[in-house]
């Protein structure tokens, strides 16, 4: 059931093979959070990573006491926090928006995995390799644009996050005060 979104988010990089249905079908590891549930704590060390079912992540900072939103995930995303796999404590912290269904994995059922089945760490690779590049356009077009050109970037790409988040955070996730948010809010409509 909640296995085929896995299979159909790997289909969108690859035909899905009997061998990588096989694959996921023993490697899943499905867990329910509550809203509010942190699975990650800056100062942590991270064995899991996850892919979204549903529900929604936010990853965050502290700086001086006020939390700086990173990203946000939702359903059919994967979350790799930064550290992962290594011995680093995280710079983050990884809590759940909403009720959140997710796909947990970690080093060892990755090694294990691969091993018997090579042909999904090439596909893995291939994802990370896309989700790089996506990061990395993200990013530049994020730089490049005024507070006001990424509310409606925002808005026209993930509108549903709009509804789901609460504005602080999504203030925070667009670089701007709360204040600042509703002054942009209020001249789009304005506008129209």
């Amino acid at each position: 059931m909640l296995g085929n979104e896995i299979l159909t988010y790997l289909s969108r990089f690859a035909p899905i093979t009997e061998e990588i249905k096989k694959a996921i079908s023993e490697s899943t590891f499905i867990k329910a959070y509550k809203k509010g549930h942190v699975l990650l704590k800056e100062g942590q060390v991270s064995n899991e990573c996850y892919f979204i079912l549903k529900g929604c992540i936010r990853c965050f900072s502290l700086e001086d006491g006020e939390e700086k939103t990173i990203e946000i995930y939702t359903e059919a995303q994967s979350v790799v926090p930064t550290n992962y796999g290594t011995s680093h404590p995280s710079e983050y912290y990884l809590e759940c928006v909403e009720d959140t269904i997710l796909n947990l994995g970690n080093p060892e059922i990755e090694k294990e995995t691969f091993e018997k089945y090579p042909e999904l760490e090439s596909l893995s690779r291939m994802i990370a390799e896309k989700m790089l590049l996506e990061q990395h356009q993200s990013f530049s077009r994020f730089k490049a644009s005024t507070p006001e050109e990424r509310y409606l970037n925002l808005v026209k790409t993930r509108p549903d996050l709009v509804q789901r988040i609460p504005l602080y955070q999504i203030a925070s996730y667009l670089g701007v005060k709360p204040e600042s948010l509703s002054r942009i809010r209020k001249r789009i409509m304005d506008k129209e």
